[in-house]
């Protein structure tokens, strides 16, 4: 049964390892030799079959970096509360588990007709990068906030009996040991809400909008890269090239993001053992 085991997670990895591969030396061939500096400094012109995409790739940061300004003190909070505050056992606590687990799996298209209502309607932030992001952040939230809020009850109990018998108080041991015991699963539901929002797409058609010049503010129309991709493959004759080399951007930022973040772990798990 072990072999059997062993066989079949080898089978399922390769086979997933070679749908990726596949998935994007399709994308690389056609888009590398067509890519140059100026597609990623020039703005869009012709709806995107020519020039370069260098507004969408600034919608795409600001938007990103809304999103994450608002996931990561806000889950970190909400899990912290759910793993430090409260008793597992409590009924209400467990409906408000089972409640995030439901809303990581609600489509993105109904979070981006919520975030069309509220905040593009009701807050008259109309179609924003703001609205964007914030949509983004709502969608992102519950993933982050289950992905930490598991990491910080991982932390073994013994850490917290030696922190309450050395009398130390209950900030300090959660800034001192269960966070950055915990730091894994922050940078994991950090990544995690990096991929989803940058390739999201649904939602940020009723928030973000279509708009493809530069945005002057956070409250201007800003069109992401997903967005971008998008509307060239389905809505703009000849543009399938363009659309090839934006996906090829887009895999390459987050690629470059998931390499940021685990550099910075690395780093700081080399100052821990060192200390």
């Amino acid at each position: 049964m072990e072999v059997l085991t062993k066989i079949l997670s080898w089978v399922t990895g390769l086979f997933l390892v070679l749908l990726m591969i596949f998935l994007l030396s399709d994308i690389v061939i056609i888009s590398l030799p067509e890519l140059s500096l100026d597609y990623l400094l020039d703005v869009p012109l012709s709806a995107g079959r020519k020039g370069g995409i260098f507004p969408i790739i600034v919608s795409t940061i600001l938007i990103l970096l809304i999103c994450l300004a608002f996931v990561i003190p806000i889950g970190l909070g909400s899990a912290l509360f759910l793993s430090e505050y409260t008793q597992s056992s409590n009924s209400s606590i467990t409906l408000i588990k089972k409640s995030i687990d439901v809303l990581a799996a609600v489509p993105s298209i109904v979070f981006g007709l919520f975030g069309n209502a509220i905040f593009c309607v009701f807050f008259k932030m109309g179609f924003s990068i703001l609205s964007g992001g914030l949509t983004l952040a709502l969608m992102a939230l519950p993933l982050f906030i289950s992905t930490v809020e598991k990491g910080f009850s991982s932390t073994p109990s013994n850490y917290r009996l030696v922190g309450r018998s050395l009398g130390i108080s209950k900030f300090t041991m959660i800034k001192s040991i269960i966070i950055p015991y915990a730091l894994p699963s922050i940078f994991v539901g950090t990544v995690l809400s990096i991929g989803r929002a940058l390739a999201e797409t649904a939602a940020l058609i009723f928030t973000s909008g279509y708009v493809d010049r530069l945005p002057e503010s956070i409250f201007d129309s800003g069109r992401a890269l997903s967005i971008h991709i998008y509307d060239l493959s389905m809505n703009v004759p000849g543009g399938d090239i363009n659309a090839y080399k934006s996906a090829f951007v887009l895999i390459s930022l987050i690629i470059l993001s998931n390499t940021t973040i685990n550099i910075i772990l690395n780093k700081w798990y080399r100052k821990r053992i060192a200390l």
